[in-house]
């Protein structure tokens, strides 16, 4: 399996092929609304401004498993983002992100970048995976990790 053969639910319920984005390099971030880290929303949002051009999509999965910080629905979380950050990359329906009905794309992302000491959990919101133009995840950025700190990996991905 490869992250393009891998589907998701936008955040308006349309059913997505990861697919529709082969060839650009990606960040995909599990995001929450009500999260000390929720202000980076504005640095994804300038990523995505900055790089889009060039071949960079930022997708946000929102995520209710980290201090039930997600709580609301997809209408809401999409209003929020809208509203509060001008969030204008895509953003999807809410997913788990562990366990057992983790989503099959954090599945593959978790497998192919582990975290610290070999731990493929996800630990809290706003984790981070730079995935290249042909698929292959790059690497695992931790949520302390501001988006501005990306840009070299990002650039040199593009």
């Amino acid at each position: 399996m490869t992250l393009y053969d891998i589907e998701a639910k936008t955040i308006d319920g349309a059913t997505k092929s990861l697919r529709d984005y082969e060839g650009k390099a990606l960040l995909i971030v599990n995001v929450a609304s009500k999260c000390g880290f929720t202000p980076q929303y504005a640095g994804l949002e300038a990523l995505y401004k900055t790089y889009a051009d060039k071949g960079l999509v930022v997708l946000g999965f929102p995520c209710n498993q980290f201090g039930a910080q997600e709580p609301g629905s997809e209408s809401d979380i999409a209003s929020f983002c809208s509203a509060t950050y001008g969030v204008s990359f895509p953003m999807f329906a809410k997913i788990e992100v562990n366990g057992e009905n983790a989503h099959p794309l954090y599945k593959f992302l978790k497998h192919e970048a582990p975290g610290i000491l070999g731990s493929e959990a996800i630990k809290w919101n706003f984790t981070k995976f730079l995935v290249d133009k042909t698929g292959k995840v790059v690497k695992r950025y931790a949520p302390t990790d501001t988006p501005q700190s990306l840009e070299k990996d990002i650039e040199a991905t593009l």
